[in-house]
């Protein structure tokens, strides 16, 4: 036992690193050819946070382990708006942009709803899997999102802060960007393996390992991002990192994993999205509660509070 736990463990160590190393090596490749800050940030970095979850949820899919697959992206979907937001909120009250308070947390709902009604073959060609029709759908519309994104900002390019690149060689660049792949492809494939290992040993599903060390383990650079984001007092970085993240996952994760290996969705997963609703409605109505667009302190410990009653109930239920 000891063992796949330390494995799953170096897992992680090898996801984080990897996928900084592969950021931080495209982002210079990117600069190299002239790309501005705005695209780099916008592409690269806000995937190379979801690099961990992505890779996992893919070798989850082909291994056919898709209650890890999918409990991978729910579970990190609701640690970051219960956990992250939470964390965040508590350290210090979060202001929150017009526009991420109108636009992108009504539109990470919708797409949680999305996800809900695919799963449930809702749709005449869903069929209760994530199947490839229900992954092209939905990277149809995360382009239609990126899309979206980049017309919001593209007037705001001239003003944005530039983002801090370190200058390489080109060797060095592509050993940053081949070296971060290979961490994210051996972290990913120890940390799946030895989930599964430890679930079996334990008598858990898959689901609940999923949704809980696994979703943990792949949040931990969002986790870093957002509580150092809150620390210094920049809430929009806290709060975009964790809206933004959460949509990135629903669409982009699922449906590559889903593209390359279709998934077998549990409709035990249903309840957990549910969650992930009411959570995001409880963020949205948060805007209008107290002072507008500001997640305050008791905002932050009731989602907190509500996360934890949830993990009791997930374990009283396994």
């Amino acid at each position: 036992m000891i063992v796949p736990i330390s494995l799953v463990i170096l897992g992680f160590v090898a996801l984080i690193v990897g996928a900084n190393y592969m950021v931080s090596g495209s982002a210079a490749l990117a600069k190299k050819h002239n790309i501005p800050d705005i695209v780099i940030g916008l592409t690269i970095v806000a995937l190379g946070t979801s690099a961990p979850e992505l890779i996992v949820s893919i070798l989850a899919a082909l291994r056919g382990s898709s209650d890890i697959a999918l409990g991978n992206v729910v579970g990190s979907n609701n640690i970051n708006l219960f956990i992250i937001l939470g964390a965040s909120g508590v350290i210090f009250p979060m202001y929150v942009q017009r526009g991420t308070a109108w636009r992108e947390i009504p539109i990470s709902f919708l797409v949680a709803v999305l996800l809900l009604l695919l799963g449930n073959g809702f749709f005449l060609f869903t069929d209760g899997k994530i199947s490839r029709w229900d992954s092209g759908f939905l990277l149809l519309c995360f382009i239609a999102f990126m899309i979206y994104i980049f017309r919001q900002t593209k007037n705001q390019e001239e003003v944005a802060e530039e983002i801090p690149q370190k200058t390489f060689s080109n060797l060095g660049i592509w050993v940053r960007i081949l070296g971060g792949l290979a961490g994210l492809v051996i972290g990913g494939k120890l940390v799946v393996d030895n989930s599964v290992e430890i679930a079996t040993v334990l008598g858990l599903s898959e689901k609940i390992i999923g949704l809980t060390v696994v979703a943990l383990g792949t949040s931990l650079p969002e986790l870093a991002t957002s509580i150092a984001a809150a620390w210094k007092k920049n809430s929009d970085i806290a709060i975009g990192n964790v809206v933004g993240s959460n949509i990135f996952n629903l669409l982009l994760i699922l449906s590559v994993s889903g593209l390359i290996q279709p998934m077998i969705y549990n409709d035990s997963f249903n309840t957990d999205l549910y969650i992930l609703l009411v959570g995001t409605a409880f963020l949205f109505l948060s805007m209008f509660i107290g002072r507008k667009y500001q997640i305050g302190r008791l905002q932050a410990l009731i989602l907190l509070l509500f996360y934890l009653g949830y993990t009791a109930y997930m374990i009283q239920n396994a």
